[in-house]
């Protein structure tokens, strides 16, 4: 298993021994290191730099060139691409003036070339790289380069459109990293990748599974400094889904500061981009607005949420216009599956049911590509969406209920709200006034829960009048969420980990629990909450 230290003590003791000694260049790798993990960046940069030309002077070329790589790839992170460029050029050069023998450094060499193949589109020399870079750390038996390998060959298959292909190599770069010592920097790099990647073919199963890996590995080294840059938008995004909107506009905005600082970092723009889908859905329309146009400042495409939040302020042309044309700009199917289902409500709104069926027989073909779980909710939900427009309420429960029964599987509470609220509007179509006022009500709670407020005061209008809401026994939200996993035999270690949050919050949700519904045990919850279809809340 990975050896996990105390790097703030690590430095401290590092930075005494060096005022009292020169350090050995093995040493100066590991106080590098240490600057990096806790947040000293420009500091672990120049140890590392003295730590190469340590090996040089001892002619350990290998050890050399692969601090060069280290240097190169940590700064090609912080977006120095000059500086990055040249580390990553130095550590070739002296690979073949010292004509070195093959090694794993050979390997790791490979990864930059590989890299660049990606990012330009060419996916099928990106996979011939890559896989051989982790075929060269299998024969020298390098746990980074095998990780780093499998991790960027799975990258490349999946934009070679061979998904599930790409995903189990990612899978299995997890087992690398539970398995075998490696390097922190490349674990930190391999978990935010994945976890990115993921997120790009919504396969939010497996980010959330990668998000609360890399939480429990920070956790067992509490002195680094976790979730930089994109990792960190990525992470608020899935707090988000889960429902602790607050908390995720919290990230939301520690990223942006982050992110923002100079040079400053592409990934700012997804940063600003979150936190202003997290105030449009707050209300905070305004802010929302500015929130967007800094997105578009840092590269990041404004759409869908910007569509959204005009239709949210009641210009339905002007979101019409605004989501035709970005889908008419956009060619990347990854791209047009999150425009899509905005398409689809914005033409609804605008009575365009025709071009709302176009968008969701396209989305649902992208779906199927893919194999994502949550796009095919999303389009049985439009499915939905659109049958309801066109006055054929009796075909849209099938669909629906199909979607409800993921975002419940997955504790999404907000999907799960909005798709409620869609089928009791069906069921007030078929003259079922008692099911409709119930979804309608239940939609209403999760509503309040999230304190969303644009959508809460839609739900009151359908209502007209309060009625009583969905019986959940008292319970919040995140005591719900937190019973579902009881009541799934789960412990409260396990919990907090898919949650996001201390074993200790933990226990006082259980606690909460145990005292809301007058039990002593989970035996009890897990009974109550069967017999009162407590579960069904359980988002």
């Amino acid at each position: 298993m990975p050896r996990f230290e105390k790097w703030n003590e690590t430095y401290a003791r590092l930075i005494k021994a060096g005022k009292e000694n020169a350090l050995e260049p093995k040493e100066l790798e590991t106080y590098a290191l240490a600057a990096y993990l806790t947040g000293k960046e420009a500091e672990s940069f120049q140890i590392l730099e003295q730590a190469h030309q340590g090996y040089l002077d001892l002619r350990q070329t290998e050890k050399a060139v692969r601090c060069a790589f280290w240097l190169g790839l940590m700064l090609l992170n912080t977006g120095a691409r000059a500086r990055g460029g040249g580390w990553i050029a130095r550590g070739e050069r002296l690979l073949n003036e010292e004509q070195v023998p093959a090694c794993a450094e050979q390997g790791l060499f490979l990864i930059p070339k590989a890299l660049v193949a990606l990012s330009g589109g060419h996916a099928a020399q990106a996979v011939e790289l890559f896989e051989q870079a982790a075929s060269i750390g299998e024969h020298f038996g390098d746990a980074d380069l095998i990780a780093l390998g499998r991790l960027g060959h799975g990258q490349a298959m999946i934009q070679h459109g061979e998904v599930s292909q790409g995903i189990k190599l990612l899978d299995e770069t997890m087992i690398t990293l539970e398995t075998q010592e490696v390097f922190p920097v490349a674990c930190g790099i391999i978990y935010c990748a994945v976890i990115e990647t993921c997120r790009k073919v919504w396969d939010l199963g497996r980010a959330q599974e990668w998000t609360s890996a890399l939480t429990k590995w920070c956790a067992a080294q509490p002195d680094i400094v976790a979730f930089r840059g994109q990792c960190l938008v990525r992470r608020a995004e899935i707090i988000q889904f889960h429902g602790e909107w607050h908390k995720a506009l919290t990230e939301t905005k520690d990223a942006c500061a982050l992110l923002t600082r100079p040079p400053g970092e592409p990934a700012a723009g997804e940063a600003y981009y979150r936190k202003a889908e997290l105030l449009r859905l707050l209300g905070d329309f305004e802010a929302a607005e500015d929130g967007y146009r800094e997105a578009a400042k840092w590269g990041r495409n404004q759409q869908p949420g910007f569509a959204l939040l005009r239709l949210a302020q009641g210009q339905a042309d002007a979101a019409e216009t605004s989501i035709k044309n970005a889908l008419r700009e956009t060619e990347d199917l990854r791209r047009r599956a999150e425009l899509l289902p905005a398409v689809v409500r914005i033409m609804i709104a605008v009575k365009k049911t025709e071009e709302a069926h176009k968008a969701t027989k396209e989305l649902r073909d992208i779906a199927h590509a893919f194999e994502a779980p949550y796009l095919q909710a999303l389009s049985a939900y439009c499915q939905g969406a659109v049958f309801l427009a066109e006055g054929r309420p009796q075909l849209a429960i099938d669909p629906l209920l199909n979607s409800l029964k993921y975002w419940n599987t997955q504790q999404l509470p907000y999907e799960s709200a909005y798709t409620r609220e869609l089928k009791g509007l069906v069921y007030k179509e078929l003259h079922d006034k008692d099911n409709s006022v119930m979804e309608l009500a239940a939609a209403k709670w999760i509503f309040e829960q999230l304190k969303a407020k644009p959508d809460l005061e839609r739900i009151n209008r359908l209502l007209h009048t309060k009625k009583k809401h969905h019986e959940t026994h008292g319970l919040t939200l995140r005591e719900l969420q937190v019973l579902q996993r009881v009541a799934s035999g789960k412990t409260n270690k396990t919990i907090a980990g898919e949650l996001f949050i201390s074993e200790r919050t933990v226990d006082r949700h259980v606690s909460n629990i145990f005292n809301k519904l007058d039990v002593s045990s989970r035996v009890e919850a897990t009974t109550f909450s069967l017999k009162h279809h407590l579960l069904d809340s359980a988002l």
